[in-house]
């Protein structure tokens, strides 16, 4: 059993291991960008996405964001499977953050002293040593500040990563997120043609590894450090037992299906923090995708499964043609059916025969 001084005790050897790795870039960059005008983001939980222009206006900018660690017990199916989950602002996945290139985004992380456990965030989009992991790992009780200049467009993935065994357990329990950071003129086609988007939604895939009892049912634990022995023993098995969108199975399904009309336009920005996944869009298409998920490099066209690499964050615009529930999914379709990996658009309009219609009903096989 993992004690909290125990758990506090490793992530801090941790820092000061990875602390050795070299100084820190300090307070020198700070006069650069005194004089840049800063703005302060409040930050919405997934699918949803904080208000941004699509095309910056004037030059760059300091954007601030605070985001709140949260350790929490989640149902993440309909059976009442509970997670001990950690989270970024209580969401899982954490919140998307949206600045431009050249832009700098600025987090202020908290960790409430009613958790347990030491947390930090590493960023793929900033340029720097373990993505400001060994900046910003903070015990229960404190909080930290970290700016980075945003050098590259592009959708990237956050995460913890406090060391050792508790990245990938901190991880898989819900810790991760993802940036975009649009190009300042906003993005493009393969032909260098401004394309716009109507609405934008942030699904974030996750997998997880609850252990079972004897009989085989779920395990429940009181508190976030009480399940780490038992979670990597099915960790390191390789075997999720739950693959879900948004933290838990049905999740955008429903009453919390993604809404859209004919004719709009979509922008779906899709991470996953530690496995590959296949995202499909059942009855439509990638119109343009950015599977690697940067905008510096042209979007594919009309694909109808796309990559997200495990460690990443893709990006796919599609104009919806037709009314209906659309599925998206992970196409291994296992995981889709059997481990939740399922999600809902549910699109109105005026259907299209030319697209699509049934010719003749069902009928009896004519003899």
């Amino acid at each position: 059993m993992l004690t909290r001084r125990e758990a506090l005790l490793g992530s801090v050897l941790t820092a000061v291991a990875v602390a050795a790795v070299g100084p820190a870039p300090a307070m020198a960059a700070a006069k650069d960008v005194a004089g840049l005008p800063r703005e302060k983001v409040t930050l919405v939980a997934p699918p949803f996405v904080h208000a941004h222009d699509q095309v910056a206006k004037g030059g760059p900018k300091v954007v601030e964001f605070t985001m709140k660690i949260e350790e929490k017990p989640t149902i993440i199916d309909a059976n009442g499977t509970q997670l001990n989950a950690m989270t970024y602002n209580g969401s899982i996945p954490g919140p998307l953050m949206v600045v431009h290139e050249g832009d700098y985004l600025e987090l202020t992380l908290i960790n409430p002293d009613t958790n347990t456990l030491a947390h930090n965030i590493d960023f793929h989009a900033a340029t720097g040593g373990l993505g400001g992991g060994a900046l910003t790992l903070i015990n229960p009780g404190e909080q930290v500040t970290l700016r980075f200049k945003a050098t590259r467009s592009g959708t990237f993935v956050y995460h913890c990563a406090p060391g050792g065994a508790m990245i990938p357990w901190h991880v898989v329990s819900g810790m991760s997120g993802a940036v975009m950071v649009l190009p300042r003129d906003g993005l493009k086609d393969e032909k260098g043609k401004p394309i716009r988007y109507d609405h934008i939604y942030y699904i974030g895939e996750n997998d997880f590894y609850i252990p079972r009892d004897e009989q085989g049912k779920f395990k429940k634990y009181d508190s976030a450090g009480d399940n780490y022995d038992d979670t990597v023993k099915v960790m390191r098995g390789l075997i999720p037992t739950h693959v879900v969108f948004n933290g838990k199975a049905g999740s955008l399904t429903g009453e919390n299906a993604m809404k859209a009309k004919v004719g709009e336009t979509v922008l779906i920005v899709h991470s996953q923090a530690n496995r590959d996944t296949r995202p499909h869009l059942i009855g439509g298409h990638g119109d343009f995708v950015w599977e690697q998920g940067k905008f510096a490099n042209p979007p594919a066209k009309d694909l109808e499964t796309w990559f997200i690499r495990g460690g990443s964050a893709g990006a796919a615009l599609y104009t919806f043609r037709q009314p209906g529930i659309y599925a998206y999914v992970n196409h291994n379709l296992i995981e889709a059916v059997e481990l939740g990996a399922t999600a809902h658009f549910t699109v109105e309009g005026k259907w299209d025969d030319d697209l699509m219609m049934q010719v003749e009903p069902p009928k009896a096989i004519a003899s």
